[in-house]
């Protein structure tokens, strides 16, 4: 989650980390890129919201980039600032040279330094030449206030897997629809992925996890709602994938249980055509499933094979493509339309649910 004391109260930070607290949340994004007018008054609101957040075992990283390092009068190699303010960690909006972030890493407070990985560049190995302490170093994208600004999926992936195959602990951010501000005034929300940013938030994180991109996921803007909060932690934190599905209104009471109540296999031999959760005929061989909405198949379909397919009835499938329908296939639903493209990333022997 992320909190901008200057523009916001502590009483509405105490709150929105109280209940943020209560769901699991454990990390804070802070931005410092902009001081106002009175830097002693936006530096002690800085204080009191860390504070209060490590009551709650938050930790706090501060954004902050060279120019202001110089404002403050702060060295790269003494960072006691950030220890007094609370932070545990700083991250880097714009970079020094590599060796400042490397020997920023051996800081004696155990400080996190946090690097931008949407840079594009190979600034990462120029740091790590100069042997950082990597257990404190730390890769953050950004988030992009602009509509059609945000990152591609190409460009995520390429350099978000930089990073991992350096075993550098990342983040990213997903964007609240009921949030109102972020650290500037004009904002079309705060994502890292451009094709995130009208997406429901849930989706988003579902995205973000299920790319096998990052570790941390961030809301970039303040304050999302309680529901909003409930929805993230609970994609967050849940053992399987869950994609949402519309049912057909013909769908019969024992095809909701097959596709609710399973833990879904994705079959290892896999077909171009139909993604096969078969375990479900071998649970449900006892039920009836009677042939209905026969019609063609389209990708995202949710199948629950028939009765007239002999040993297979009652096996679970999701379409991958479009396929005629020989009348032994009952179409009991689709993929939400806003998760449907999340199916892209659901591979052979994974395992995930499905929820209305």
């Amino acid at each position: 989650m992320s909190l901008y004391p200057e523009h916001s109260t502590l009483e509405d930070d105490k709150k929105y980390l109280d209940t943020a607290s209560k769901l699991g949340y454990s990390r804070i994004f802070a931005s410092l890129l902009e001081l106002g007018d009175d830097k002693e008054k936006t530096i002690n609101r800085f204080k009191e919201t860390i504070a209060y957040g490590n009551k709650l075992d938050f930790v706090t990283i501060v954004d902050m980039n060279p120019r202001l390092f110089k404002t403050l009068g702060i060295s790269y190699d003494d960072l006691s600032f950030f220890h007094d303010l609370g932070a545990s960690g700083i991250r880097l909006d714009e970079g020094f040279s590599g060796m400042e972030e490397s020997k920023m890493t051996h800081n004696p407070y155990g400080l996190k330094i946090e690097i931008n990985m949407s840079s594009g560049t190979h600034y990462l190995d120029n740091i790590i030449s100069y042997h950082p302490d990597t257990n404190n170093l730390l890769g953050c994208h950004n988030f992009y206030p602009q509509r059609y600004t945000g990152l591609g999926e190409d460009f995520f992936t390429k350099w978000s897997t930089f990073f991992k195959e350096r075993n550098i602990h990342s983040a990213a951010f997903v964007s609240s629809h009921s949030a109102t501000f972020g650290p500037w005034p004009v904002q079309d929300g705060l994502p890292t992925l451009e094709d995130d940013r009208d997406l429901p938030i849930s989706t988003q994180v579902k995205h973000l996890l299920l790319s096998g991109m990052v570790d941390d996921v961030i809301i970039g803007n303040t304050y999302a709602s309680d529901e909003e909060l409930k929805e993230v932690s609970e994609a967050f934190y849940a053992p399987y994938p869950v994609l949402k599905v519309d049912f057909s209104s013909n769908i019969t009471d024992l095809e909701k249980e097959v596709i609710l109540k399973s833990t879904h296999v994705y079959r290892g031999d896999a077909s171009d055509y139909l993604l096969r959760s078969t375990m479900t005929r071998v649970v449900y061989k006892d039920g009836n499933f009677p042939a209905h909405d026969t019609q063609d198949i389209k990708r995202g379909d949710i199948i629950i094979v028939n009765d007239t397919y002999g040993q297979y009835k009652g096996e679970t499938q999701i379409a991958l493509r479009d396929i005629k329908n020989d009348g032994r296939r009952n179409v009991v639903g689709h993929l939400n339309s806003n998760e449907a493209f999340l199916l892209d990333y659901i591979k052979p022997w994974s395992s995930f649910k499905l929820a209305e």
